[in-house]
């Protein structure tokens, strides 16, 4: 899309004008090689969208928007130590390119620098952006406890999965919205409509997530098809499989679960899976928040020509095969 090429350029000359310090080296420059490993910036250019809906100049969003880049880059390089994780976007993660240590305080200094950059914000913004920061800040740090969580646990229901993606990775899209909906001066039921879409197309994009993950085209895919199979991760595929599945088809999902042929442990799940028709519900589910998201812009009383960068975006997010 054109359009989110221009935001994405924009975005992109801004964070490499970030001023971090010469010294400390090796915490420093951990940050500046992180940081310019690239993404899809979906985040701050919701920011960005989110104040334009409303009427306001995305130049005055900008420093909330890089906070939010900012934040869940910090989220990213701890994510990464906690998962162990070699490589992100086909690049040494900062705790193998450096050490762990290393990365736990870039890290942090990242987490410090978001604050710093909603400091720029109009003081009569401030409150209500720090309390909608703060807030968020929290339920990702939730959303992921609840995930490591998960990892020990054999019962995890549907409603506690849909929870923990919502914290993780959704709240942090309606963040990035609502912060440019308080920029704009927009009123309290608009921001909770411009979160509301948000949160649910978060949700939507971790459950297509989950989806690609284990049918998406290897050749498109750009990572190993079946990972999470393979890591017996829990996602909305592995949960609804085991409440539908019974007999031969239960007691055989168990018995994968030590299989070490992966090839053959990828291919017998997705088997079950089809029989028992568990993609198909997970295309409902998130075709099910996709609507919800659109559903919220819709009530948005501003020109339907202004939220048609968002329409484009949530489609270009629900439609994409990698």
């Amino acid at each position: 899309m054109q359009f989110l090429d221009s935001y994405n350029s924009y975005i992109e000359k801004q964070i490499s004008d970030i001023p971090f310090p010469k010294q400390p080296v090796n915490l420093y420059e951990p940050l500046r090689y992180f940081m310019q490993l690239g993404g899809k910036r979906i985040r701050p250019v919701l920011t960005l969208l989110g104040t334009e809906l409303f009427d306001g100049k995305k130049e005055d969003a900008l420093s909330a928007a890089l906070a939010v880049e900012v934040f869940h880059n910090f989220t990213l390089i701890h994510d990464d130590i906690m998962d162990e994780a070699p490589t992100r976007r086909n690049q040494p993660t900062v705790h193998t390119k450096w050490d762990q240590n290393i990365a736990i305080l870039s890290g942090d200094v990242l987490f410090v620098k978001a604050f710093q950059l909603l400091s720029n914000q109009k003081i009569n913004h401030l409150p209500d952006i720090l309390q909608l920061f703060n807030q968020t800040a929290i339920e990702v740090c939730e959303g992921q406890q609840l995930d490591i969580d998960f990892e020990k646990r054999r019962d995890v229901g549907l409603d506690e999965y849909i929870e923990m993606i919502r914290l993780k990775t959704s709240v942090l899209l309606g963040c990035a919205l609502e912060m440019g909906a308080v920029i704009a001066d927009a009123s309290a039921e608009h921001r909770q409509l411009i979160y509301d879409f948000g949160q649910h197309i978060g949700i939507a994009f971790q459950i297509q997530d989950d989806i690609l993950d284990l049918y998406a085209d290897p050749e498109k895919f750009g990572k190993q098809v079946g990972g999470d199979v393979i890591s017996n991760k829990k996602t909305i595929l592995s949960i609804k499989a085991k409440e539908l599945a019974f007999g031969e088809q239960l007691d055989t999902l168990e018995e994968l679960q030590n299989e070490t042929n992966l090839e053959l442990k990828v291919r017998t799940t997705r088997s079950i899976f089809d029989t028992i028709g568990v993609r198909q519900y997970a295309e409902d589910m998130m075709q099910s928040h996709y609507d919800k998201a659109m559903s919220s812009l819709e009530a948005i009383k501003v020109e339907d020509q202004k939220k048609d960068h968002l329409i484009q975006l949530a489609k270009y997010l629900m439609q994409r095969e990698v």
